[in-house]
């Protein structure tokens, strides 16, 4: 059993009968009245995002979990299939297991959070970042950069992503996954 001082981004809990992946929280102490702590939590089995206030001093059952690095092999449509870097052993994700699909290319290793219970995957963890190159933008319009002025661009696995206006086809951009948000242009 856990308690609300446990609570930190990635733990997974088991409440109201589902198991969920705490994506947020915030240690609340008011000037009056008792402690709490305010999260945000992703169930792992549909994906759904849950907002609740625990008080401070509540019993969490959290859920045992192991990682293990996985490496993006291909998506089908309906489910991303991976393949374990260790034992070369492959799984299949549905798309509400993943947080930021649109940025995962092929060969893009992640960390895949799997139940000790049951050994059935939970959830998906990409990197911090990662590189991909724009395949098609407008150009800039020079003189337009009074203010951060930003543009949609597509990227190599089909996500689109607000860029400065400097930004051209062909470039490689560096791309914070947890936000989907331009980060900085990657020289080579």
């Amino acid at each position: 059993m856990a308690t609300t001082s446990d609570i930190r981004n990635g733990l997974c809990i088991r409440y109201n009968n589902d198991i969920y992946k705490i994506i947020e929280f915030l240690h609340v102490k008011p000037g009056k009245g008792p402690a709490f702590v305010r999260t945000k939590m992703r169930s792992v089995t549909n994906g759904k995002v849950l907002d609740n206030t625990f008080s401070a001093g509540h019993k969490l059952e959290d859920v045992r979990v192991e990682t293990h690095k996985f490496q993006f092999l291909y998506n089908d449509g309906e489910y991303y299939h991976f393949m374990n870097t260790e034992d070369f052993s492959q799984i299949q994700l549905s798309e509400s297991a993943l947080d930021n699909p649109q940025l995962m290319k092929e060969g893009e290793v992640v960390t895949v959070i799997i139940n000790t219970e049951d050994n059935i995957p939970l959830s998906v963890e990409m990197p911090a970042s990662v590189i991909l190159e724009v395949t098609a933008t407008e150009p800039g319009v020079k003189g337009n950069t009074a203010t951060n002025a930003t543009k949609p661009a597509t990227v190599e696995t089909g996500a689109i992503i607000n860029v400065p206006l400097f930004i051209n086809e062909g470039d490689k951009i560096k791309i914070e996954t947890e936000k989907g948000t331009y980060k900085e242009r990657v020289k080579e």
